[in-house]
């Protein structure tokens, strides 16, 4: 197993009960609220954007605050742009899990914050500006990588698959890391290390596609079906052998990286060994 993996693995173990569930949820309705606030109060809106010297002057909230300046400021568009985030970052989580979407998000998080202080050390510039621009392409370019046959329709009209889309997005930071000087090149490999680790280290998620997924949800429901026409429990935990029927309270959740359909209580869901075939 690639070393990557096993250390996900180990920290998932540890450090799952902490996951944030539904995130893309709680990005779409921070991006919501930061373009409320630029039309209703644009100075305060100023104010949220990450600016390195601004932090080292005091105003830390802007290390969180950032995190809600909108990828758009039109109306229109802004509708259309968290709509489709919503949907690709729901497909990530879906695929992923929740703990890995966490791990890949709040890397980004963290990237753009290392990288706006490295850019303020390199160039000395207190007018440096930074949203979530680069986070949400490494977004879009982690969907793209895992989805990469899927077809989008380009201004509603031409059908597009999302693997061009992503290769558009990695030639433009391309040219942006050749033609930028040592700063921007920084702040862009430092942004980008969540896909950087994610793919670069880890070749386990290509073989979780959507078709395995629905494979998987179709089996569980044929599975519960027959499970409750028998009158036997629907769900049972595959190292403790508990079930709803021993404790109504217990939660049940499917292991996405165990190799079969493995079930697990609440109390081993994060600490069983993985089931390899």
């Amino acid at each position: 197993m690639n070393p990557i993996q096993k250390f996900l693995n180990k920290m998932e173990r540890k450090f799952g009960r902490y996951t944030i569930p539904n995130l893309p949820f709680y990005i779409v309705v921070l991006y919501a609220i930061g373009f409320v606030l630029q039309v209703v109060a644009p100075n305060i809106a100023a104010m949220c954007y990450l600016n390195p010297y601004a932090v080292l002057h005091g105003q830390v909230w802007r290390l969180v605050t950032f995190l809600i300046v909108p990828p758009s400021d039109n109306l229109i568009f802004i509708l259309f742009v968290l709509l489709f985030y919503y949907s690709i970052c729901q497909s990530l989580e879906r695929v992923w899990g929740s703990f890995r979407f966490n791990v890949y998000f709040f890397i980004g998080v963290i990237g753009t914050i290392l990288g706006s202080f490295i850019l303020y050390a390199i160039t000395k510039n207190p007018y440096i500006f930074m949203g979530t621009y680069y986070l949400n392409m490494s977004l879009f370019l982690a969907f793209a990588a895992s989805f990469p046959d899927m077809v989008v329709y380009f201004m509603m009209i031409l059908p597009i698959k999302v693997k061009w889309l992503g290769v558009l997005d990695a030639i433009y930071l391309l040219i942006a890391f050749i033609q930028g000087d040592m700063g921007t090149r920084i702040s862009i490999v430092v942004a980008m290390l969540n896909f950087i680790l994610f793919f670069a280290g880890t070749k386990n998620y290509k073989k979780i596609s959507p078709k395995e997924i629905r494979r998987k949800q179709t089996y569980r429901r044929e599975v519960d079906h027959a499970s409750t026409k028998a009158g036997q429990p629907r769900h049972r935990c595959a190292v403790c052998g508990r079930t709803e029927f021993d404790d109504p309270n217990l939660e049940f959740r499917y292991c996405s990286k165990c190799d079969g359909d493995y079930e697990y209580c609440q109390d081993h869901l994060f600490t069983h060994t993985h089931i390899k075939k």
